[in-house]
């Protein structure tokens, strides 16, 4: 017996059949129906938006018209405008997702499997967890100077301690009784956290990354309009400095496009993953 067989052991005997659950995750997925809802309502926000400011309810100053903001978009596209500065902003983005991710996930199962580390660090990373990360930008731009460094640096501080605190209360939570089992079993410490800790903690991770990937590009961004000679952040300071408000929604909009492509690869990249995890549905 081995240790994939553990969940088999102290586990209660499974009732539903497989098609009831295939119909579960069936629901569980995003249907078409869904998606056409949530583009119908994408619609609707922005045509009443576009009426409210036509008819000058809404001040153009303060929130042009979303045709203007699109044909501004465009013009970034069309012109090239926006790719330097889009491939920049990518760049500090993914280092700093990279780097936090996995020194989060280093370290989250490092101290939860260490209980004297965890009591040992636990009052250093909760400080430095409640320091308001804006303070420490200017810091970092002195450190690493105006290139990507000081923002990747800026990213991995609000991305580690997401993915840190889930994956530490990912692997805390594991079953008890399910760890026992496979100690009984006579499994090795690498064989636990391969086969009972990293999948039992999975959702967690997973949660903690959907969140991480736009922290890690308003990280980015923040760190590129406080200061910075290229990046999406840059181009809304440039934007803002001359009161072109259309330019600033349009590099909002941009990074909102870009947030959500990313979202969708992690949404794929963990349903691959947990195939095997039953979908709980009422």
């Amino acid at each position: 017996m081995t240790v994939a067989d553990v969940n088999r052991q102290g586990a209660a005997p499974r009732t539903e059949s497989a098609r009831q659950r295939r119909a579960a995750r069936g629901r569980a997925r995003m249907t078409p129906a869904m998606r056409l809802l949530q583009l119908g309502l994408t619609v609707a926000v922005l045509a009443a938006w576009e009426v409210l400011v036509r008819v000058h309810v809404i001040d153009e100053f303060f929130f042009p018209r979303p045709s203007e903001i699109f044909s501004t978009m465009w013009l970034w596209i069309s012109s090239g405008y926006v790719f330097p500065h889009l491939w920049v902003t990518i760049q500090e983005s993914l280092l700093a997702f990279i780097v936090g991710a996995a020194a989060g996930l280093l370290l989250g199962f490092a101290l939860a499997r260490i209980g004297f580390l965890e009591r040992l660090f636990q009052p250093f990373l909760q400080m430095f967890n409640a320091l308001p990360r804006v303070v420490l930008a200017p810091i970092f731009l002195l450190w690493f100077g105006l290139g990507i460094w000081s923002k990747v640096a800026f990213g991995f501080t609000l991305v580690f301690f997401i993915v840190f605190f889930n994956t530490l209360e990912g692997v805390k939570s594991v079953d008890r009784v399910l760890i026992d089992n496979a100690r009984m079993l006579g499994a090795t410490e690498r064989q636990l956290l391969r086969h009972v800790f990293i999948p039992s903690a999975l959702t967690w991770i997973f949660s903690s990354l959907h969140i991480s990937v736009g922290f890690a590009i308003t990280g980015a961004v923040v760190g590129e309009y406080l200061g910075a000679s290229a990046g999406v952040g840059y181009a809304i300071a440039q934007a803002q400095g001359v009161f072109d408000t259309k330019g600033v929604f349009a590099g909002m909009f941009i990074l909102m496009i870009v947030v959500l492509i990313v979202d969708l690869a992690v949404n794929r990249i963990e349903h691959r993953l947990l195939r095997w995890r039953p979908t709980q549905s009422a």
